[in-house]
């Protein structure tokens, strides 16, 4: 699901990352700070090789508690080294710091009156190493590379980075966003045969491709047996479905709610993308009727369709006070008028759906909201090393919440950029 680039016209370095964790590295920036008093242990974690998820999952383990009892801002990635906070109410602050785990560890503990919640963080600090054959052979060198790879992002920094989802929000299957369109169409088959079934042999592996291939054939009851035992929720779909292979519907529904607006929220993103796309090269342009995202609060205001009030916008635009803003489709969602209006209609037209789609019991009705379409790196770096893998070039730089940095360095590199 490679998105277009908007510096097309420039040359990437190529090359790849996340040969080794250490190549990846991601830090949240904190929203506020905490009070060091309160009923909620606040504590940082440093993990890697897992999910976020996975890390939520072994401390209610450890704790005894269940896995939606912990508060974090954001999920990070599973293939790099990621410190972000999380926090768990009455428990004792000598009790998490006594925790002990093989793939992550505890770093700061303290305490807050408050749970911590999703989108609570100031950005992300990234490390990314880039490294690339080439210049692992004697006398290569990223020279070159590193006038390439500054030459985009000074481009970037003037016109802003498109702000797309990256691939990840679509899983190891890319068909996120697929499942989330059945899930809001109530097509229980349709959403059953993809999710549990539709073996790929590029994609899946060992226990997971026998387990779809199984399903495919009708052979439910191993299909269950042979799925992972950490896929719990598949299990216990396929075991509801195998004592009533009728009733989809029901097994539709015993699909737990996190991953439902998961889903859901990847086909929002998905939809965002398709809207994107069609305005990439106007990104840092105001049109009349748009709806301007403030980059100070991310608040949104209405462009008029009198022509004469874009070009007064505009110069805010090019200060990077504001920006163009497309949709997070939902029901309650405010839409613009004129050209972008007509851009947002086309694109829900385009997959049959309407703002009431999302008016769905079964994704928990999906509001809406409105999403910058594009984003600037503060405190950008580039600069090449090496170490006893080789030479690389490494990029150093923050990002507002949301904002994918896989989508900053398929600019620069001009090609798929690996995600877990």
């Amino acid at each position: 699901m490679s998105e277009p680039y908007l510096t097309a016209d420039l040359p990437g370095i190529g090359g790849r990352i996340k040969d080794q964790p250490e190549d990846f590295r991601v830090e949240e920036i904190p929203l506020y700070d905490v009070d060091g008093v309160g009923e909620h242990c606040w504590f940082t974690i440093e993990k890697n090789g897992i999910t976020t998820y996975q890390a939520l999952n072994l401390l209610a383990k450890a704790l005894g508690r269940r896995s939606i009892d912990f508060g974090y801002a954001g999920l990070k990635d599973a293939r790099a080294i990621t410190r972000q906070r999380i926090s768990i109410e009455r428990e004792p602050s000598d009790r998490i710091r006594a925790l002990e785990f093989s793939n992550f560890r505890i770093l700061e503990v303290t305490r807050h009156r408050n749970k911590l919640k999703i989108g609570h963080l100031a950005g992300n600090r990234f490390h990314v190493r880039i490294r690339h054959d080439d210049w692992t052979k004697p006398g290569g060198t990223p020279e070159q590379a590193v006038a390439n790879a500054r030459a985009v992002v000074e481009s970037l920094l003037r016109t802003g980075v498109p702000n797309f989802f990256g691939p990840q929000r679509f899983g190891m299957r890319k068909d996120n966003h697929l499942l989330g369109l059945a899930l809001i169409r109530g097509q229980s088959r349709e959403f059953l045969d993809r999710w549990l079934g539709d073996p790929d042999p590029e994609v899946d592996h060992g226990q997971v491709l026998l387990a779809r291939q199984h399903y495919a054939g009708g052979r439910l009851d191993l299909a269950a047996a042979h799925w992972p035992g950490h896929l719990e929720q598949e299990r216990r779909v396929l075991q509801m479905l195998a004592r009533s292979p009728e009733q989809k519907d029901r097994a539709m529904r015993a699909v737990d709610l996190r991953l439902r607006r998961l889903l859901v929220c990847a086909l929002q993103a998905h939809l965002f993308n398709e809207v994107l796309k069609r305005r990439l090269s106007r990104i840092d342009s105001i049109l009349a009727g748009d709806l301007a995202w403030k980059h100070d609060n991310g608040a949104v205001f209405s462009v008029p369709l009198d022509m004469a009030v874009p070009a007064a916008e505009q110069a805010r635009c090019q200060v990077h006070e504001i920006s163009p803003s497309g949709p997070m489709f939902g029901y309650r969602m405010s839409e613009p008028a004129g050209e972008p209006g007509k851009m947002e209609k086309m694109v829900l037209a385009e997959n049959e759906l309407t703002p009431e789609s999302f008016h769905q019991p079964l994704a928990e009705k999906v509001k809406g909201g409105r999403r910058a379409m594009r984003f600037f790196p503060a405190d950008l770096i580039v600069s090449s090393g090496g170490d006893d893998r080789g030479m690389f070039i490494e990029l150093a730089f923050s990002l507002p919440p949301g904002s994918f940095a896989t989508v900053l360095l398929a600019e620069i590199m001009k090609t798929d950029v690996e995600v877990d």
